[in-house]
């Protein structure tokens, strides 16, 4: 069930995903591909930082993560898609949500998580000639961004309280 009161984390990722950081810096394809792919890597950090605290009130709520992707399917039916279309195009996401989430995080070292940049290649198409370069600037921002919600609190999260700049 689709509940407004929700959508603060959903609209942050959202405002997260339109850094301009991504577009004019890394020079990533302005589409909804993209966005979507830039959400579901933010949400995935998210996720981890819940699972890595090891509390059991730090359980990352479903309502909210359900509403995420409620949220995705209706601005895919505003984009014209049709019921059919709209079950394909969620199952696909959900495919990449879920290869994300698994492998976003590839190791520890010195007990840092370290980003993993073939996912990022995988998912977020530069239209730059300087590829490397700019898979290893994606790398340290999503690095940034994981270690910034570390330090948040849970309940600060859930509330779209994540004040992050890069």
């Amino acid at each position: 069930v689709y509940k407004t009161n929700h959508n603060v984390l959903y609209n942050k990722l959202v405002e997260l995903s339109r850094n301009f950081f991504f577009y004019r810096k890394i020079r990533l394809k302005d589409n909804f591909e993209t966005r979507i792919n830039l959400i579901f890597i933010h949400l995935s950090l998210i996720l981890i930082v819940f699972k890595n605290r090891d509390v059991d009130k730090n359980i990352f709520p479903q309502e909210i993560f359900d509403n995420i992707f409620l949220n995705i399917e209706y601005h895919i039916r505003e984009l014209g898609y049709g019921d059919v279309a709209v079950n394909k195009k969620m199952k696909i996401l959900l495919q990449i949500f879920y290869d994300i989430l698994l492998k976003i995080k590839t190791l520890k070292v010195k007990k840092k998580d370290i980003i993993s940049k073939s996912i990022l290649k995988n998912y977020l198409q530069s239209k730059s000639d300087h590829q490397e370069v700019l898979i290893d600037d994606l790398a340290n921002y999503f690095q940034n961004f994981y270690d910034f919600c570390f330090e948040l609190q849970s309940d600060n999260m859930l509330k779209g309280q994540i004040n992050f700049k890069y």
